[in-house]
């Protein structure tokens, strides 16, 4: 049992160490990526640029909080994936409001600009979800980062879309529309994150209760491979 107890250390603890590699590189990526969309949209005037790049800086935040607690407790890692949802709610927020002032100036958006940006967004993202593709089964925090991943992927595709219809038609209707469509996504995204974390913080409370309870009951060295085993039990999930 012991040994069983080893293993299963040793396999969470490449897992880990496999989770932080991926997410360093995402983090560079994303950062890097936000500065060239932000810059682009105002540039630009492109709401779904602005917005783009907001969730780029939002990924970046998200995959560095993710790194902070991934060998944290299971509540710890809920509450992180709390306050992620919380950023997605704040970003649609953000898109929505910049749409409704381009509706109020009537700016339309260079066309041009948003397409090559959108498209370099799409290649950045694509690297970055196929990177986490593998660990999206992995833990709640690494599923709601795969969540953002996928789902800059159809915004960055939404961009490119906007831009062409913007060309054709020399109008911000295309720019707006795909802007509150990025909310919209953003929102649903925060709502299913933040539902599950809760489940897990709940969970996670329980657990730690009951944890308290056995130690308290155990009079033995066992003591300390029972509770191997229950953090072996409880993180095998990760494994599968």
């Amino acid at each position: 049992m012991d040994s069983c107890c080893e293993n299963k250390a040793g396999e969470l603890s490449q897992l880990r160490a496999s989770q932080s590699r991926v997410l360093y590189i995402a983090l560079v990526i994303n950062a890097v990526m936000f500065v060239v969309e932000f810059s682009a949209g105002w540039i630009a005037s492109s709401t779904a640029l602005l917005g783009d790049s907001l969730d780029m800086f939002g990924d970046a935040s998200v995959y560095a909080l993710t790194l902070f607690v991934l060998d944290r407790s299971r509540r710890a890692r809920a509450g992180a994936a709390i306050f992620k949802g919380g950023f997605m709610l704040l970003f649609g927020v953000v898109v929505i409001a910049d749409a409704i002032r381009k509706l109020v100036i009537q700016e339309v958006p260079a066309a041009e600009w948003m397409g090559v940006v959108g498209a370099l967004a799409l290649v950045a993202n694509g690297i970055c979800f196929a990177l986490l593709y593998r660990h999206r089964a992995d833990d709640l925090n690494m599923r709601s980062t795969w969540l953002c991943s996928r789902n800059d992927l159809i915004a960055n595709s939404s961009v490119i879309i906007a831009a062409g219809l913007v060309a054709l038609t020399n109008t911000l209707w295309p720019d707006i529309i795909v802007g509150l469509a990025i909310a919209a996504l953003f929102l649903h995204s925060a709502w299913q994150v933040i539902r599950e974390a809760i489940e897990e913080w709940r969970a996670g409370g329980a657990e730690t209760a009951k944890e308290s309870g056995e130690d308290e009951g155990d009079t033995t060295g066992d003591s300390c491979c029972s509770s191997s085993q229950s953090t072996c039990a409880s993180e095998s999930g990760a494994l599968r």
